[in-house]
C-alpha cells in the first residue's frame, strides 16, 4: 500500500537528460579557442553526441552499476589451472567500450587530437571516473613506444583503434587493445630507482625475461603493459604483453586487487613477474627518459580528472540549489548560497581552462610550447588535483543530509576526488619536478612567463602576483622547504592569466580577487560580496 502521510515536495529532480557538454560553458568555450575554426563543426557535433549519451538516464545507470559492482580476481579456473583474469560487471565494459569507440585513446594523430580528447575524457568521466584509467593508460603509452619504430608501427594502430575488445588472446588477432603500466614496487614507491625487478637478456635481440613484482599494477585486463626493470645497463622500459604470439598466457600473475576508497569499478592490482617474457622499449638505463612521456600524459589525465570532477560536483550542487527551497525562496537566490556556488564554480572553470590550454599546447608541438609544458603540467597537477577534494565536500554539503546519501552520487565522488593528487606521482613529488625544471631547463620559465605575461596589465592584482612570483624564483634559499608555497603560486597565476585573458571579466575579477589579490577567507563562500556572484553561478549552472 502506498503511504498516505505525506505529499513529496521541494526535491530536485534528478540531473539526467541534458548535453553534459554543451551545458558546460568554460568547456565549450575552450574547445572553440583552441581548435581551427575547420574542425569546430565536426568537433562540437562529436563532443555534443558524447554529452548527451553522458547525460542519458541509461548510462548515468551504467556508472552507478559499475561502482557498485567492483570487479573479481579469478587467479584459477575450475580444474586448477592458473589464468589471472579479472571480471567486471558488464555497464564496466559498456562505459569502456563507449569511451574506446568515442576516440579517447586515439589524439595523437588526428588534427587537434589532444584538445578534443581532453574535452571528451571530461565529459566521459563524469559519468564514472573509473573507466578513465585503461583510456588513459592506453593513449599516454603511445609517446612511449614511438622511442621503438618498429614497436610503434606494430602496436600504435590497435591502440588509437576506435574498436573495444575485451578478449584475452593475442594482440595480432585484434582490432583493438588496451594497455596499463607497471613502475613502482614495494620497496620503493615513487623512487623507481629502486626497483628491484630484474631484467635478463634472452638470445633473441631485445627479448628479457623478468622477475620481480609490481606493488601497482594499473589495468590488469589489458592486453599489454609498460614496465620498468633492472637490466644488465640499468632501469629500462619493457612492452609485457599479456597474452604470447603462440596464444600462451604471459606469466603474469595477480596476487591481489587493491581495495581501494574510491575508484572502485577499475581495477588495480598487485603482479608477480616470474620468467615473463618482454621486449625492451628504448636502449638500457634509459628507462625512466623512455617512460616519461607516458608519465607526462597520464598526469595531464589527472589534471582532466579532476576537471572533471570538479565540474560534475558544481552542477549537482547548482542544480539542487536552483529547485531546492528553503527560508522563502530558491537557495540560488540567497546571497550567502550563492557565494559558496560562485567560489566552487570558480575553481571548476579555472582548472577547466587550464587542463584545455595544456591539451592545446600538446597539439601545437613546438619547442616553446614543449617547455611550457615540461613546467605547466606538474604545477597544473599539484594544483588542480589538490583542489579536487574540497570542492567535492562544499558540493555535497549543500545538498545538506541528502548529499550524504549514497544515492545522491555526490558520496561516490567525495571518495574519488582524492585519486589524481596521488596517482602519477604525489604532491611533493610534482612540487619537485617543477624545481628540477626551473633548474634545469630555462626555456620552461621563460615559456611559462611569456605565457602569463600575454595578460600584463590587464589587471592589476594578476600584475602583483606576477612580480611577487618573480621576486620569488630570485630567491634560491630554502626552495625545496618551500616548494609547495612556489608551485602553488606558479599554477594561481597561470590560471589567473588564463581566466583574465578568456572567461567572461565577472569570473576573472572574482578569481583575481580571491586567489591572487587576498581578499578571500580559508573556506568556500567567503568571496567579496560587491562581486556579481550571480552571473558566476548562472554560468556554471548545467542547462543547455
Amino acid at each position: 500500500m502506498a503511504a498516505t502521510t505525506h505529499t513529496v515536495t521541494n526535491q530536485p529532480p534528478p540531473l539526467v537528460g541534458y548535453d553534459v557538454f554543451a551545458a558546460d560553458r568554460a568547456l565549450a568555450e575552450a574547445v572553440e579557442r583552441h581548435l581551427e575554426p575547420a574542425l569546430l563543426d565536426e568537433a562540437r557535433e562529436e563532443l555534443s553526441a558524447l554529452g548527451r549519451t553522458s547525460g542519458s538516464a541509461q548510462v548515468q545507470e551504467w556508472g552507478v552499476l559499475a561502482n557498485e559492482n567492483p570487479p573479481k580476481l579469478r587467479t584459477h579456473d575450475r580444474y586448477g589451472n592458473r589464468i589471472d583474469e579479472v571480471e567486471f560487471h558488464p555497464s564496466w565494459h559498456r562505459l569502456l567500450g563507449k569511451g574506446v569507440s568515442a576516440g579517447l585513446t586515439s589524439a595523437w594523430s588526428r588534427p587537434g587530437g589532444h584538445v578534443r580528447r581532453a574535452a571528451g575524457f571530461v565529459v566521459w568521466t563524469q559519468v564514472e571516473a573509473g573507466n578513465g584509467c585503461p583510456l588513459s593508460m592506453t593513449h599516454a603509452a603511445v609517446p612511449a613506444l614511438r622511442t621503438d619504430p618498429a614497436l610503434a608501427a606494430e602496436w600504435e594502430p590497435r591502440l588509437t583503434s576506435t574498436v573495444y575488445d575485451q578478449e584475452l588472446r593475442p594482440a595480432a588477432q585484434k582490432a583493438g587493445a588496451l594497455f596499463g603500466m607497471g613502475m613502482t614496487e614495494k620497496q620503493g614507491g615513487s623512487d623507481v630507482r629502486a626497483n628491484t625487478t630484474e631484467a635478463r637478456p634472452l638470445a633473441e635481440d631485445g627479448t628479457y625475461e623478468l622477475t620481480g613484482h609490481k606493488w601497482f599494477c594499473s589495468a590488469p585486463m589489458s592486453d599489454g603493459f609498460l614496465v620498468l626493470a633492472q637490466a644488465p645497463d640499468g632501469l629500462t622500459c619493457f612492452l609485457v604483453p599479456r597474452v604470447l604470439a603462440d596464444g600462451t598466457r604471459n606469466v603474469f600473475r595477480i596476487q591481489r586487487l587493491k581495495d581501494k576508497l574510491g575508484n572502485r569499478s577499475n581495477a588495480s592490482s598487485e603482479v608477480e613477474f616470474d620468467g615473463t617474457w618482454a621486449r625492451r622499449v628504448g636502449d638500457e638505463g634509459r628507462g625512466v627518459r623512455t617512460i616519461i612521456e607516458m608519465v607526462a600524459a597520464t598526469r595531464l589525465d589527472c589534471v582532466l580528472g579532476s576537471a572533471s570532477l570538479m565540474r560534475q560536483a558544481v552542477a549537482q550542487a547548482v542544480h539542487h540549489c536552483t529547485y531546492r527551497e528553503a527560508f522563502g525562496g530558491k537557495l540560488i537566490d540567497k546571497p550567502l548560497m550563492r557565494n559558496v556556488l560562485a567560489d566552487m564554480a570558480l575553481e571548476s572553470e579555472a582548472a577547466t581552462t587550464l587542463a584545455l590550454r595544456l591539451a592545446a599546447a600538446y597539439d601545437d608541438g613546438s619547442e616553446q610550447e614543449l617547455a611550457f609544458l615540461r613546467l605547466a603540467v606538474p604545477a597544473a597537477k599539484y594544483w588542480v588535483t589538490k583542489r579536487c577534494t574540497p570542492v567535492a565536500v562544499e558540493a555535497l554539503e549543500c545538498l545538506g543530509g541528502n548529499g550524504y546519501v549514497e544515492e545522491s552520487g555526490m558520496p561516490r565522488l567525495l571518495r574519488e576526488s582524492p585519486l589524481n593528487s596521488v596517482w602519477e606521482g604525489a604532491g611533493n613529488v610534482q612540487a619537485l619536478d617543477v624545481l628540477r625544471a626551473l633548474q634545469r631547463e630555462p626555456g620552461a620559465l621563460d615559456a611559462y612567463l611569456r605565457e602569463v605575461g600575454q595578460a600584463r596589465g590587464a589587471d592589476h592584482r594578476l600584475d602583483g602576483a606576477i612580480k611577487n612570483l618573480l621576486t620569488e624564483l630570485a630567491d634560491l634559499e630554502g626552495i625545496e622547504a618551500r616548494a609547495r608555497r612556489l608551485v602553488e603560486r606558479i599554477a594561481l597565476v597561470l590560471q589567473g592569466s588564463l581566466l583574465v585573458r578568456y572567461a567572461p571579466p565577472e569570473v576573472a575579477d572574482a578569481f583575481c580577487a580571491s586567489r591572487l589579490g587576498g581578499d578571500w577567507g580559508s573556506a568556500f563562500g567567503t568571496l567579496p560580496h560587491s562581486l556579481d556572484l550571480a552571473t558566476v553561478v548562472e554560468r556554471a549552472r548545467p542547462v543547455s
